[in-house]
């Protein structure tokens, strides 16, 4: 990513929820596997662009949240997207160290669904959460 463009009008193309956030998406640029799901507000997507690394809104800490800032799993951003209507994010991203979920495994998509009513974690722990977070 290069810098930050100078106006901010392209930010005014997207569609804030009532809260001025948007959902976003960060999924593998080689793989096209979805990683994890997550918030923005407009200074976390004008900070992903400036830095080329996904910013981004925490609701449960109320502020911004540079992905990594304590595991060092970081995403380098290679690409940008927006749906049709404006109201999602999708970045195309590169997940430094391999690890995306704080459960420490690839992707925060885990679980999945079985006919008989249960979810099961079918992605292995990569490394183990307590190593992660000191």
């Amino acid at each position: 990513m290069s810098a930050q463009p100078a106006s901010t009008a392209w930010l005014d193309e997207l569609l804030w929820d009532k809260d001025g956030l948007i959902p976003a998406i960060a999924q593998d640029a080689a793989t096209g596997d979805v990683l994890m799901f997550a918030w923005m507000n407009r200074d976390a997507l004008a900070r992903t662009v400036e830095t080329g690394e996904a910013v981004y809104f925490s609701r449960s800490r109320g502020r911004l949240w540079h992905k990594g800032e304590e595991s060092g799993h970081t995403q380098k951003i290679r690409e940008i997207r927006i749906d049709c209507d404006n109201d999602v994010v999708l970045l195309k991203i590169e997940q430094v160290g391999g690890i995306a979920c704080h459960t420490g495994r690839r992707s925060c998509f885990f679980q999945k669904y079985y006919a008989d009513g249960r979810w099961e974690a079918v992605d292995p722990v990569l490394k183990d959460p307590k190593d992660i977070y000191k």
